[in-house]
């Protein structure tokens, strides 16, 4: 019997390992879906709007280093994955989006829906399948999914209505996809020269990301043998932790005073797996190895000495033996020290008897981090909690983090966490959410209740868009309530009228006792944590040019609030009450 174009898309996806198609049907889809209630292999998901749809996706992608799926229908069904699937291209996250089409013989003719899918695609997309006919469908499908599956990218198919539902003429170019993962290793010479110039170094730095994620131990090994400091980036996060050893942490505006001295002041970095993309955070004048699978990072950042094309793990591996252990010298004891006194900071800030109302977001990402599952996974949103996390919370063991930190798109942190509970609802997932994202995405509360997943969604409600207001400041011009402030609902009955639990959260008396009941209840929960607008989030070095910009702006509010302007005087006071230990 004859396969129809469904039938062989679907076979397709489940080789490749997927199981969910997140989206939002609509006409052109609507075959596609009889074929999904009919196959038994997946489920269909649907959301509320297909953008959180290809956040959801990429969760799954992410988590698993396999595909994940969206769809949307013809035109706007179709654009409103745009910018869910701009977040995995940014974060690397293999993902296949099946859109619609109007039927072929209405091309051309402005037919209602019809978009050039291709073109608005065309920055997002690795490749792009456009089905025209039922032929084509089985290579060009083939080609697509392969190719998120390996290479890690996003890909589209593109089906018309009219083709959607016909059978195929022939399975000719059906094949086995390929699963196993290629390593690249590079020349033995090119080897023993970065090993030649980190033996020349006194004080060598590790400088990891991403690309590190399947040889943490053999990058720690390194790191101890050469008694040098690892540093990482946002992403990696939940590869590397504070307990592991020479682990300094993170530079950047939202790192610490030890990642950051770890990068500036040593005379070789080695950079593994990593695009780290705020040049002004990497050193000049020094010897920069950069090791990594892709050509085009080596060296757009920082003027590298050595560039390696190669996998971390292979790289790594081959450079163990042709280095000599070192003992710990003075330049990773002072990180030490420097790193040991940022955490007693940090944990001075999040000392539940700081009791101050409204109350500091820091008290509830410690209390969070202390408590969750050591294999729980966290849906990272974008502003100010991206701060708590990166400074509050640990990612020991198992955890995983998931979030928009290349894209930097406000509105993706429930969605993530609806796609990672929906790949194991028996995992432990918490969506981290500020205020200014939630309110994007929070229609999707209703679909964690219809589906059960018992995601802990907690809102960071600060009624402003905070980091936004600190950018501005930094900038030198004054904050701007009418711009940032928000007009927020009670979260908490928000979330009770979606249908699942919550509480809101005023007293610092109750904030441990919110997140015992989130993790006791066995459906979703939300906590509304009301806390200050005022918290500073300052870089672990505050160049002149930025404290020239922050006094510049409070002069400006000052004049502001002479001539009558009151909001200023409240900002003034949140301020100072939220930044006083």
């Amino acid at each position: 019997m004859a396969q129809s174009v469904s039938e062989s898309l679907l076979e397709v996806l489940a080789e490749a390992g997927a199981h969910d198609i997140f989206g939002v049907t609509g006409d052109a889809l609507n075959p596609l879906l009889d074929t999904i209630r009919k196959d038994g292999r997946f489920r269909w998901i649907g959301m509320r709007h297909e953008e959180h749809a290809g956040y959801a996706a990429y969760a799954q992608a992410e988590l698993t280093g396999g595909i994940g799926v969206c769809a949307g229908t013809a035109g706007p069904g179709a654009l409103h994955l745009i910018n869910g699937l701009y977040n995995a291209k940014k974060e690397g996250g293999g993902v296949v989006a099946i859109t619609g089409q109007v039927p072929r013989s209405k091309r051309g003719s402005d037919y209602h829906k019809e978009i050039d899918l291709t073109k608005m695609f065309d920055d997002i997309c690795a490749y792009q399948a456009v089905i025209d006919t039922p032929a084509q469908l089985p290579r060009m499908v083939e080609i697509a999914v392969q190719k998120a599956l390996s290479e890690h990218v996003v890909v589209r198919i593109e089906i018309p209505s009219d083709v959607i539902s016909q059978s195929l003429p022939s399975q000719h170019f059906k094949h086995p996809l390929v699963h196993s993962e290629s390593v690249i290793l590079p020349p033995e010479v090119e080897i023993q020269k970065a090993a030649d110039l980190i033996s020349a170094g006194e004080r060598v730095t590790l400088f990891c990301g991403i690309g590190c994620r399947n040889c943490r131990e053999e990058v720690l090994a390194l790191a101890k043998k050469l008694g040098a400091p690892l540093v990482h980036t946002l992403r990696a996060k939940d590869i590397f932790d504070y307990g592991d050893g020479p682990v300094v942490g993170m530079t950047g505006l939202i790192g610490n005073p030890g990642g950051l001295h770890a990068v500036r002041d040593c005379d070789v970095l080695v950079m593994l797996g990593t695009d780290f993309p705020y040049d002004e955070f990497l050193p000049d004048g020094k010897q920069i190895i950069q090791v990594d699978a892709k050509v085009d990072h080596i060296g757009r950042r920082a003027p590298v000495s050595l560039g390696l094309v190669g996998t971390v793990r292979e790289v790594v591996a081959a450079l163990l033996p042709r280095v000599e252990k070192r003992e710990p010298g003075r330049f990773l004891e002072h990180l030490e020290k420097l790193r040991d006194k940022w955490l007693h900071q940090m944990e001075k800030q999040a000392d539940l008897g700081r009791t101050d109302e409204p109350l500091h977001p820091q008290l509830f990402a410690k209390a969070i981090s202390d408590r969750a599952a050591d294999d729980a996974v966290f849906s990272v949103d974008v502003g100010e909690v991206t701060v708590w996390v990166a400074r509050q919370m640990h990612m020991r063991g198992g955890r995983r983090m998931a979030g928009s930190f290349n894209h930097g798109s406000l509105g993706g942190g429930l969605p993530i966490a609806l796609g990672a509970s929906a790949l194991d609802p028996g995992r432990e997932v918490w969506a981290i959410c500020g205020d200014g994202g939630f309110g994007m995405s929070m229609n999707e509360l209703v679909t964690a209740v219809r589906f059960g997943w018992p995601i802990k969604v907690i809102v960071f409600n600060n009624s402003e868009l905070g980091f936004v207001k600190m950018e501005m400041e930094v900038s030198g011009l004054p904050a701007f309530p009418e711009a940032t402030r928000l007009l927020n609902p009670d979260f908490a009955a928000y979330a009770a009228a979606c249908g699942m639990e919550g509480v809101r959260v005023e007293h610092a008396s109750d904030i441990v006792p919110a997140i015992e009941q989130a993790l006791a209840t066995d459906g979703p929960f939300l906590i509304d944590a009301v806390v200050s607008p005022g918290e500073l989030t300052m870089p672990p070095t505050v160049t002149v040019g930025e404290a020239w910009g922050f006094g510049i702006s409070k002069v400006k509010e000052g004049l502001m609030g002479l001539k009558g302007d009151h909001e200023v005087w409240k900002l003034w006071r949140d301020e100072f009450r939220s930044n006083v230990l």
